[in-house]
């Protein structure tokens, strides 16, 4: 499934309302005016679920002392408005307890596929998203519209390898991804985490937050690490686990002292000096 036909365009008018000074006027077939924030319902398909309290309270001043610098973008729906974009400035004039908003209203018939690839691809390309959502829009955007990595890398303006190092965020557990969500860890901390096991993600998070690792110390211990699985023992199939077996009990036969067969060595047990004595006897000269 492709793209819908004419987000371009819309993605283009929002830009345009981003960086013109309009006023009250009316520009290409869209009108600004003050709408009421109770009238103006969020978009369904916002795929940025985390906005940072100080964030907003920082924004909120800034608007009661200087104004709304850009308006936000609607559409109308039903009996009010949507949010086509602009919800971090709406959610601003909330806290802030203003009653209205300045808005572009979009002249543009924007159906739900439409109004999902919208929320996607201008939250990514506005780098409004952390980096989970940003790895989950990604992905959403692979599956729903089966394209691949090269077309999205078109879509969004984004390098591929940017894209293909994003996504391979969605391989870690969902306790890491918590904490790169959550800022307590950064990207970099949570790439060198890719490729163990939950348990051992675990692990090493918790050395890597309780330590205060910076991302070059991590890797340095994610690299000891993986020196030290490369160390343990091998595990064998059931037959050659089988077969190692019947040589044990051949070889508790043929020398009589404790012989097992453990982590791929041989092990002889010897109660004294006088057995090992006996047994270097018995090997060939």
């Amino acid at each position: 499934m492709a793209l819908g036909r004419g987000l371009g365009s819309i993605l283009d008018e929002v830009g345009k309302a981003y960086e013109s000074e309009m006023g009250t006027s009316s520009y290409e077939g869209e009108l600004v005016r003050e709408i009421d924030v109770n009238e103006i319902s969020p978009n369904p398909y916002q795929p940025r679920k985390n906005f940072s309290t100080e964030a907003l309270q920082e924004l909120s001043n800034s608007i009661l002392r200087h104004g709304l610098l850009q308006p936000i973008v609607v559409i109308e729906k039903d009996d009010g408005y949507l949010l086509v974009a602009g919800e971090r400035r709406l959610r601003a004039h909330k806290l802030a307890k203003l009653e209205s908003i300045r808005c572009v209203i979009a002249d543009v018939d924007i159906d739900d596929v439409k109004l999902r690839e919208l929320a996607l691809v201008e939250n990514i390309q506005r780098e409004n998203l952390n980096a989970i959502e940003l790895a989950n829009s990604y992905d959403e955007l692979i599956k729903v519209y089966e394209i691949t990595h090269d077309e999205l890398s078109n879509i969004v303006h984004k390098s591929r390898s940017q894209i293909t190092n994003t996504l391979r965020l969605l391989a870690l557990s969902s306790y890491v991804q918590e904490k790169l969500t959550l800022g307590i860890i950064s990207q970099g901390h949570a790439k060198v985490l890719i490729g163990f096991d939950e348990k051992e993600q675990k692990v090493l998070l918790d050395t890597i937050v309780g330590q205060k690792l910076s991302v070059r110390e991590s890797e340095l211990l994610v690299k000891k690490k993986k020196t030290l699985n490369r160390d343990e023992p091998i595990l064998l199939s059931k037959k050659a686990e089988n077969f190692v077996n019947s040589y044990e009990k051949k070889l508790q036969e043929k020398i009589p002292f404790g012989v097992k067969v453990k982590n791929n060595s041989l092990e002889i047990s010897f109660k004294n000096s006088e057995e090992v004595e006996i047994f270097l006897n018995m090997l060939p000269k």
